[in-house]
Protein backbone atom coordinates (compact mmCIF):
# COMPACT_ATOMS: atom_id res chain seq x y z
CA UNK A 1 0.00 0.00 0.00
CA UNK A 2 1.03 3.44 -0.53
CA UNK A 3 -0.07 7.09 0.45
CA UNK A 4 -0.04 10.39 -1.64
CA UNK A 5 -1.12 14.08 -1.16
CA UNK A 6 -2.51 15.40 -4.69
CA UNK A 7 -1.26 18.91 -5.14
CA UNK A 8 -3.25 20.52 -7.34
CA UNK A 9 -6.26 19.14 -5.43
CA UNK A 10 -5.26 19.98 -1.56
CA UNK A 11 -6.19 23.71 0.16
CA UNK A 12 -4.04 22.97 3.48
CA UNK A 13 -7.77 23.10 5.20
CA UNK A 14 -6.08 20.77 8.10
CA UNK A 15 -9.17 17.94 8.40
CA UNK A 16 -6.86 15.57 7.45
CA UNK A 17 -4.82 16.98 10.10
CA UNK A 18 -7.22 16.51 13.01
CA UNK A 19 -7.95 12.92 11.66
CA UNK A 20 -4.91 11.28 11.66
CA UNK A 21 -4.63 9.52 15.08
CA UNK A 22 -0.75 9.10 14.64
CA UNK A 23 0.19 13.11 14.05
CA UNK A 24 1.37 12.15 10.79
CA UNK A 25 0.02 14.85 8.70
CA UNK A 26 1.46 18.66 9.01
CA UNK A 27 0.85 21.60 6.47
CA UNK A 28 2.95 23.02 4.91
CA UNK A 29 2.45 26.33 2.15
CA UNK A 30 -0.77 25.36 2.40
CA UNK A 31 -0.53 21.92 1.53
CA UNK A 32 -0.88 18.89 3.66
CA UNK A 33 2.37 17.00 4.08
CA UNK A 34 2.76 13.11 5.64
CA UNK A 35 5.50 11.98 7.46
CA UNK A 36 5.65 8.42 6.50
CA UNK A 37 7.67 7.29 9.34
CA UNK A 38 4.76 8.19 10.82
CA UNK A 39 2.04 6.82 8.85
CA UNK A 40 0.64 3.36 9.30
CA UNK A 41 -1.61 3.74 6.26
CA UNK A 42 -4.85 3.55 8.16
CA UNK A 43 -6.18 5.45 5.78
CA UNK A 44 -8.13 7.72 8.58
CA UNK A 45 -7.39 10.40 6.75
CA UNK A 46 -8.60 9.54 3.00
CA UNK A 47 -12.43 10.19 3.91
CA UNK A 48 -12.73 13.61 5.69
CA UNK A 49 -10.86 15.45 2.87
CA UNK A 50 -13.62 16.87 1.26
CA UNK A 51 -11.28 17.44 -1.94
CA UNK A 52 -10.61 13.73 -2.62
CA UNK A 53 -6.91 15.27 -2.66
CA UNK A 54 -5.48 12.40 -0.44
CA UNK A 55 -4.91 8.66 -2.67
CA UNK A 56 -4.67 5.43 -0.64
CA UNK A 57 -3.62 2.74 -2.94
CA UNK A 58 -3.23 -0.81 -2.56
CA UNK A 59 -0.88 -2.76 -4.53
CA UNK A 60 -1.49 -5.87 -6.07
CA UNK A 61 -4.23 -7.44 -4.04
CA UNK A 62 -4.42 -10.29 -6.25
CA UNK A 63 -1.48 -12.03 -7.18
CA UNK A 64 -1.51 -12.93 -10.79
CA UNK A 65 -2.66 -16.14 -12.34
CA UNK A 66 0.27 -18.96 -12.37
CA UNK A 67 2.82 -15.94 -10.98
CA UNK A 68 4.02 -18.16 -8.65
CA UNK A 69 4.46 -21.28 -8.34
CA UNK A 70 5.89 -24.37 -6.21
CA UNK A 71 6.67 -25.27 -2.65
CA UNK A 72 9.90 -24.73 -0.72
CA UNK A 73 11.27 -25.85 2.25
CA UNK A 74 14.21 -23.95 3.70
CA UNK A 75 16.81 -26.79 4.78
CA UNK A 76 17.94 -25.31 8.26
CA UNK A 77 21.71 -26.70 8.95
CA UNK A 78 24.01 -26.47 11.58
CA UNK A 79 27.73 -26.97 11.10
CA UNK A 80 26.97 -28.21 8.10
CA UNK A 81 24.61 -30.69 8.92
CA UNK A 82 21.35 -30.41 8.17
CA UNK A 83 18.60 -30.42 10.40
CA UNK A 84 15.57 -33.43 11.14
CA UNK A 85 12.94 -30.96 10.94
CA UNK A 86 13.76 -30.36 7.15
CA UNK A 87 13.43 -34.15 6.59
CA UNK A 88 10.05 -33.70 8.28
CA UNK A 89 8.67 -30.82 6.04
CA UNK A 90 9.82 -32.31 3.05
CA UNK A 91 7.49 -35.51 3.89
CA UNK A 92 4.92 -33.18 4.72
CA UNK A 93 5.75 -31.21 1.62
CA UNK A 94 5.18 -33.87 -0.51
CA UNK A 95 2.05 -34.77 0.37
CA UNK A 96 0.97 -30.51 -0.64
CA UNK A 97 3.27 -30.91 -3.62
CA UNK A 98 0.79 -33.83 -4.70
CA UNK A 99 -2.26 -32.03 -4.00
CA UNK A 100 -1.49 -28.98 -5.95
CA UNK A 101 0.36 -30.75 -8.40
CA UNK A 102 3.43 -28.58 -8.14
CA UNK A 103 7.11 -29.45 -7.23
CA UNK A 104 8.94 -29.38 -4.17
CA UNK A 105 12.68 -27.69 -3.73
CA UNK A 106 14.45 -26.87 -0.92
CA UNK A 107 17.00 -24.03 -0.08
CA UNK A 108 20.44 -24.12 1.35
CA UNK A 109 22.36 -21.76 3.05
CA UNK A 110 25.48 -21.90 4.05
CA UNK A 111 29.54 -22.60 3.60
CA UNK A 112 30.87 -25.72 2.32
CA UNK A 113 27.38 -27.52 2.31
CA UNK A 114 26.93 -28.44 -0.95
CA UNK A 115 27.46 -32.18 -0.02
CA UNK A 116 24.21 -31.94 1.68
CA UNK A 117 22.52 -31.10 -1.13
CA UNK A 118 22.21 -34.75 -2.40
CA UNK A 119 20.48 -35.79 1.07
CA UNK A 120 17.76 -33.26 0.35
CA UNK A 121 16.92 -34.37 -2.89
CA UNK A 122 17.13 -37.73 -1.71
CA UNK A 123 14.50 -36.92 1.18
CA UNK A 124 11.85 -35.82 -1.75
CA UNK A 125 13.35 -32.10 -2.75
CA UNK A 126 12.89 -31.98 -6.92
CA UNK A 127 15.62 -29.08 -6.54
CA UNK A 128 17.82 -27.49 -4.37
CA UNK A 129 18.39 -23.87 -4.57
CA UNK A 130 22.30 -23.48 -3.07
CA UNK A 131 23.66 -20.52 -1.87
CA UNK A 132 27.04 -21.36 -0.74
CA UNK A 133 29.01 -18.32 0.72
CA UNK A 134 31.83 -17.74 3.65
CA UNK A 135 29.62 -15.08 4.98
CA UNK A 136 26.68 -17.37 5.73
CA UNK A 137 29.00 -20.17 7.77
CA UNK A 138 27.38 -19.28 10.44
CA UNK A 139 23.67 -18.21 11.08
CA UNK A 140 23.49 -14.34 11.56
CA UNK A 141 19.85 -12.48 11.02
CA UNK A 142 21.16 -9.79 7.90
CA UNK A 143 22.87 -12.16 5.45
CA UNK A 144 19.94 -15.08 5.37
CA UNK A 145 16.92 -12.88 5.39
CA UNK A 146 18.74 -10.96 2.47
CA UNK A 147 19.89 -13.99 0.83
CA UNK A 148 16.58 -16.03 1.14
CA UNK A 149 14.67 -12.98 0.13
CA UNK A 150 16.12 -12.02 -2.86
CA UNK A 151 15.96 -16.15 -4.15
CA UNK A 152 12.16 -16.20 -3.42
CA UNK A 153 11.56 -12.72 -5.14
CA UNK A 154 13.63 -14.10 -8.24
CA UNK A 155 12.01 -17.52 -7.89
CA UNK A 156 8.31 -16.63 -6.79
CA UNK A 157 7.01 -20.17 -4.84
CA UNK A 158 4.11 -20.11 -3.81
CA UNK A 159 4.53 -21.51 -0.31
CA UNK A 160 7.98 -21.77 1.60
CA UNK A 161 7.70 -23.86 4.97
CA UNK A 162 10.52 -24.14 7.45
CA UNK A 163 11.32 -25.00 11.01
CA UNK A 164 9.78 -23.25 14.37
CA UNK A 165 13.19 -23.43 15.72
CA UNK A 166 15.60 -20.66 16.85
CA UNK A 167 17.36 -19.85 13.86
CA UNK A 168 13.56 -20.65 11.90
CA UNK A 169 11.73 -18.32 14.41
CA UNK A 170 14.07 -15.40 13.85
CA UNK A 171 14.68 -15.63 10.11
CA UNK A 172 11.41 -16.27 8.68
CA UNK A 173 9.31 -13.42 10.11
CA UNK A 174 12.33 -10.79 8.89
CA UNK A 175 11.64 -12.60 4.92
CA UNK A 176 7.91 -12.46 5.41
CA UNK A 177 8.53 -8.85 6.12
CA UNK A 178 10.53 -7.68 3.07
CA UNK A 179 8.03 -9.97 1.07
CA UNK A 180 5.00 -7.87 2.33
CA UNK A 181 3.36 -11.55 3.02
CA UNK A 182 1.62 -13.42 5.37
CA UNK A 183 3.17 -15.92 8.25
CA UNK A 184 1.81 -18.39 10.26
CA UNK A 185 3.93 -19.20 13.23
CA UNK A 186 3.97 -23.03 14.91
CA UNK A 187 1.92 -25.10 13.13
CA UNK A 188 1.53 -28.35 13.90
CA UNK A 189 -0.62 -29.19 10.87
CA UNK A 190 -0.71 -28.31 7.63
CA UNK A 191 -3.14 -28.74 4.00
CA UNK A 192 -4.29 -27.48 1.42
CA UNK A 193 -8.14 -26.49 0.29
CA UNK A 194 -8.68 -28.76 -2.76
CA UNK A 195 -11.44 -26.13 -4.42
CA UNK A 196 -9.16 -22.46 -3.43
CA UNK A 197 -5.65 -24.36 -4.25
CA UNK A 198 -4.48 -22.02 -0.89
CA UNK A 199 -2.72 -23.83 2.44
CA UNK A 200 -4.43 -24.55 5.27
CA UNK A 201 -2.29 -23.74 8.42
CA UNK A 202 -3.08 -25.22 11.48
CA UNK A 203 -1.64 -24.32 15.12
CA UNK A 204 -2.68 -24.00 18.67
CA UNK A 205 -4.27 -20.95 19.96
CA UNK A 206 -5.60 -19.38 23.16
CA UNK A 207 -3.24 -21.42 25.29
CA UNK A 208 -3.77 -24.19 23.22
CA UNK A 209 -7.60 -25.04 24.08
CA UNK A 210 -8.13 -24.34 20.62
CA UNK A 211 -7.00 -25.46 17.35
CA UNK A 212 -7.06 -22.16 14.48
CA UNK A 213 -6.69 -22.99 11.05
CA UNK A 214 -5.38 -19.89 9.00
CA UNK A 215 -5.07 -18.62 5.71
CA UNK A 216 -3.22 -16.05 3.40
CA UNK A 217 -5.91 -16.13 0.25
CA UNK A 218 -4.08 -12.72 -1.32
CA UNK A 219 -0.08 -12.48 -0.53
CA UNK A 220 2.77 -15.05 -1.71
CA UNK A 221 4.04 -16.34 -1.15
CA UNK A 222 2.08 -18.50 2.00
CA UNK A 223 4.49 -18.84 4.35
CA UNK A 224 4.59 -21.11 7.86
CA UNK A 225 6.87 -22.09 10.52
CA UNK A 226 5.96 -25.81 11.43
CA UNK A 227 6.82 -27.34 14.84
CA UNK A 228 9.36 -29.91 15.12
CA UNK A 229 8.54 -33.55 16.01
CA UNK A 230 4.87 -33.27 14.90
CA UNK A 231 5.47 -34.58 11.22
CA UNK A 232 6.59 -37.79 10.01
CA UNK A 233 10.11 -37.81 8.51
CA UNK A 234 10.41 -38.48 4.34
CA UNK A 235 11.83 -41.98 3.87
CA UNK A 236 15.17 -41.22 2.15
CA UNK A 237 15.54 -42.53 -1.64
CA UNK A 238 19.28 -42.48 -2.27
CA UNK A 239 18.27 -43.62 -5.91
CA UNK A 240 16.27 -40.17 -6.52
CA UNK A 241 17.49 -37.54 -8.95
CA UNK A 242 17.41 -33.60 -8.53
CA UNK A 243 18.68 -30.45 -9.84
CA UNK A 244 21.09 -28.44 -7.97
CA UNK A 245 20.82 -24.55 -8.61
CA UNK A 246 23.83 -23.02 -7.27
CA UNK A 247 23.05 -19.10 -6.78
CA UNK A 248 25.32 -16.20 -5.92
CA UNK A 249 25.23 -12.42 -4.50
CA UNK A 250 27.07 -9.50 -4.04
CA UNK A 251 29.02 -9.54 -0.90
CA UNK A 252 27.12 -6.07 -0.11
CA UNK A 253 23.70 -8.65 -0.16
CA UNK A 254 25.47 -10.88 2.12
CA UNK A 255 26.56 -8.16 4.77
CA UNK A 256 25.73 -8.26 8.33
CA UNK A 257 25.40 -5.09 10.80
CA UNK A 258 27.02 -7.96 13.33
CA UNK A 259 29.87 -10.14 13.97
CA UNK A 260 30.41 -13.74 15.48
CA UNK A 261 32.89 -13.39 18.06
CA UNK A 262 32.43 -16.82 19.02
CA UNK A 263 30.49 -19.30 20.00
CA UNK A 264 29.36 -21.22 22.88
CA UNK A 265 27.92 -24.39 23.50
CA UNK A 266 25.86 -26.11 26.32
CA UNK A 267 27.84 -29.05 27.34
CA UNK A 268 26.17 -31.65 29.00
CA UNK A 269 25.99 -35.01 29.72
CA UNK A 270 22.57 -36.06 28.29
CA UNK A 271 21.65 -36.32 24.69
CA UNK A 272 20.02 -33.51 22.31
CA UNK A 273 16.60 -32.70 23.34
CA UNK A 274 14.76 -32.58 20.02
CA UNK A 275 16.06 -35.85 18.80
CA UNK A 276 16.14 -38.02 22.03
CA UNK A 277 13.91 -40.99 21.85
CA UNK A 278 14.17 -40.83 25.75
CA UNK A 279 12.94 -37.53 27.46
CA UNK A 280 13.10 -36.83 31.40
CA UNK A 281 11.74 -33.80 32.10
CA UNK A 282 11.31 -31.69 35.56
CA UNK A 283 8.62 -29.50 36.94
CA UNK A 284 7.99 -27.17 40.19
CA UNK A 285 7.40 -30.77 41.87
CA UNK A 286 11.30 -30.59 42.23
CA UNK A 287 10.94 -27.68 44.96
CA UNK A 288 14.48 -26.34 44.42
CA UNK A 289 16.58 -26.00 41.56
CA UNK A 290 19.01 -28.31 43.21
CA UNK A 291 17.02 -31.22 42.62
CA UNK A 292 17.28 -31.55 38.96
CA UNK A 293 20.34 -33.42 39.75
CA UNK A 294 17.94 -36.41 40.03
CA UNK A 295 16.84 -36.12 36.45
CA UNK A 296 20.09 -35.56 34.99
CA UNK A 297 20.97 -38.45 37.14
CA UNK A 298 17.91 -40.72 35.55
CA UNK A 299 18.21 -39.50 32.03
CA UNK A 300 22.23 -40.39 32.10
CA UNK A 301 20.87 -43.86 33.28
CA UNK A 302 18.09 -44.20 30.41
CA UNK A 303 20.57 -42.43 27.89
CA UNK A 304 17.76 -40.06 27.40
CA UNK A 305 18.05 -35.93 27.52
CA UNK A 306 16.71 -33.54 30.11
CA UNK A 307 13.74 -31.23 29.97
CA UNK A 308 11.70 -28.78 32.23
CA UNK A 309 8.21 -27.10 32.04
CA UNK A 310 7.64 -23.76 31.79
CA UNK A 311 7.55 -22.69 35.37
CA UNK A 312 11.01 -24.05 36.28
CA UNK A 313 12.84 -22.15 33.58
CA UNK A 314 10.84 -18.95 33.85
CA UNK A 315 11.65 -19.77 37.72
CA UNK A 316 16.14 -19.69 36.41
CA UNK A 317 16.27 -23.13 37.59
CA UNK A 318 17.20 -24.72 33.91
CA UNK A 319 18.11 -23.24 30.71
CA UNK A 320 15.48 -22.51 28.45
CA UNK A 321 17.43 -24.80 26.25
CA UNK A 322 15.51 -27.53 28.06
CA UNK A 323 12.07 -25.89 27.79
CA UNK A 324 9.38 -28.03 26.62
CA UNK A 325 5.72 -26.82 25.31
CA UNK A 326 4.17 -24.35 23.23
CA UNK A 327 7.12 -21.71 24.04
CA UNK A 328 9.42 -24.45 24.04
CA UNK A 329 10.33 -27.14 22.29
CA UNK A 330 7.57 -29.79 20.70
CA UNK A 331 8.91 -33.01 20.88
CA UNK A 332 7.88 -36.85 20.19
CA UNK A 333 10.35 -39.24 21.84
CA UNK A 334 9.57 -43.02 22.78
CA UNK A 335 9.54 -42.20 26.67
CA UNK A 336 8.56 -39.08 27.78
CA UNK A 337 8.95 -39.14 31.79
CA UNK A 338 7.19 -36.24 33.42
CA UNK A 339 8.60 -35.72 36.86
CA UNK A 340 6.48 -32.84 39.05
CA UNK A 341 4.91 -31.43 36.41
CA UNK A 342 0.91 -31.06 36.36
CA UNK A 343 0.09 -31.18 33.40
CA UNK A 344 -0.46 -27.27 31.85
CA UNK A 345 -1.76 -27.00 28.40
CA UNK A 346 1.22 -25.22 27.05
CA UNK A 347 2.98 -28.34 28.45
CA UNK A 348 0.58 -30.92 26.63
CA UNK A 349 1.24 -29.50 23.78
CA UNK A 350 4.77 -30.44 23.44
CA UNK A 351 4.89 -33.38 24.73
CA UNK A 352 1.19 -35.37 24.63
CA UNK A 353 2.21 -37.29 21.32
CA UNK A 354 4.51 -39.13 22.87
CA UNK A 355 4.35 -42.78 22.55
CA UNK A 356 4.90 -43.55 26.37
CA UNK A 357 4.21 -41.17 28.94
CA UNK A 358 5.35 -41.81 32.18
CA UNK A 359 4.08 -39.58 35.03
CA UNK A 360 4.79 -39.11 38.92
CA UNK A 361 3.39 -36.47 40.65
CA UNK A 362 1.98 -36.44 44.43
CA UNK A 363 -1.37 -35.47 43.69
CA UNK A 364 -4.05 -38.11 42.24
CA UNK A 365 -6.15 -34.89 40.30
CA UNK A 366 -2.82 -33.49 38.69
CA UNK A 367 -3.92 -33.00 34.52
CA UNK A 368 -0.72 -35.02 33.63
CA UNK A 369 -2.45 -38.22 34.60
CA UNK A 370 -5.41 -37.49 31.94
CA UNK A 371 -2.43 -37.67 29.00
CA UNK A 372 -0.20 -39.99 30.73
CA UNK A 373 -0.27 -43.96 29.33
CA UNK A 374 1.53 -44.80 33.25
CA UNK A 375 1.38 -42.61 36.73
CA UNK A 376 2.74 -42.70 39.72
CA UNK A 377 1.31 -41.10 42.67
CA UNK A 378 4.26 -40.16 45.09
CA UNK A 379 6.75 -37.54 45.82
CA UNK A 380 9.54 -36.94 42.97
CA UNK A 381 11.82 -36.51 45.01
CA UNK A 382 11.61 -40.39 46.69
CA UNK A 383 10.38 -41.89 43.12
CA UNK A 384 12.62 -40.50 41.09
CA UNK A 385 15.89 -41.72 43.06
CA UNK A 386 14.36 -45.16 43.36
CA UNK A 387 13.96 -45.38 39.66
CA UNK A 388 16.97 -44.57 38.64
CA UNK A 389 18.68 -47.23 41.23
CA UNK A 390 16.35 -49.93 39.92
CA UNK A 391 17.58 -49.05 36.18
CA UNK A 392 21.40 -48.69 36.92
CA UNK A 393 20.87 -52.32 38.25
CA UNK A 394 18.85 -53.73 35.33
CA UNK A 395 20.98 -52.15 32.42
CA UNK A 396 24.81 -51.55 33.67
Amino acid sequence: MSIEVIADKCVGCELCVQACPYGAIGIADKLAVIDLDKCTLCGACVEPCQFEAIILRKHREEPLAGEYSGIWVFAEQRKGVIQGVTYELLGEGRKLAEKLGTELDAVLLGSNVEGEAGKLIAHGADKVYLIDSPQLAYYQDDPYANALSSLIEECRPEIVLTGATSIGRSLIPRVAVKLNTGLTADCTALDIDEEKKILLQTRPAFGGNIMATIVCPRNRPQMATVRHKVMEKASPRKERKGEVIRKKYSVERLNSRTKVLDLVEEVSKTVNLAEADIIVSGGRGLQDPKNFKLIEELALVLGGAVGASRATVDAGWIPYSHQVGQTGKTVKPKVYVACGISGAIQHLVGMQTSEVIIAINKDPEAAIFKVATYGIIGDVLQVVPALTAKFKEILQ
